[in-house]
């Protein structure tokens, strides 16, 4: 099972930082999320990690940065919006809701299923019939609501990865502390249960 971490949707000041050190701890799937954010801060949080990072994140909006920057692939956060034209290379999509399933992941590498846990989220019995359908597989990563707690029901229910925001971040506060060892600690507890 793929580990997707995802970036805060706002820019931080030890965010460069906790980056690296997560890269340093084997995480190998970044998807950079700012939305409505300047390009600009996008390219100042991106050359402030190494270089060897660049292969493994995946950026949503501003595309361009993609080539520029030699990253995985591009994701596709609006289920209307098209691939940019001329796109050439890996891409991924969110889905809302399990009918589009089967016409979005012939189109991209994987695709996010929204909303698959949490407040909000859908309901265990919808889950259990898109695996039954067979809807969810190898090429569709839970996200929302993805936390340590039910990674193993995202297993058990066939998803190929798992999609992490708020569980990660949760356990840094941006305006007040310096130290993230409870962050990078809780990583590695993610990555445990994934593999």
């Amino acid at each position: 099972m793929k580990l997707v971490i995802m970036t805060q949707p706002a820019f931080f000041v030890e965010e460069d930082k906790i980056l690296t050190a997560l890269f340093e701890e084997g995480m190998d799937d970044l998807h950079l999320s700012k939305p409505g954010a300047p390009p600009m801060y996008s390219e100042r949080l991106l050359s402030l990690l190494p270089e060897r990072a660049y292969p493994k994140i995946t950026v949503h909006g501003h595309y361009y940065l993609k080539s520029e920057y030699g990253l995985a692939g591009i994701h596709i956060d609006d289920r209307a919006a098209a691939l940019p034209e001329g796109y050439k290379g890996r891409f991924s999509r969110t889905c809302y809701d399990t009918a589009d399933l089967p016409a979005m992941k012939k189109k991209a590498e994987y695709v996010f299923l929204a909303n698959a846990f949490g407040r909000g989220g859908m309901e265990r019995a919808a889950l259990e019939e898109a695996a039954r359908q067979g809807l969810i597989d190898k090429h569709v990563y839970a996200l929302g609501g993805v936390s340590l707690d039910n990674i193993g029901l995202a297993r058990e229910l066939g998803f190929g990865g798992v999609v992490v925001c708020e569980d990660v971040w949760d356990k840094f506060d941006i305006h007040n502390e310096l130290d993230y060892k409870d962050l990078i600690s809780h990583f590695e507890k993610l990555r445990k249960a994934v593999s």
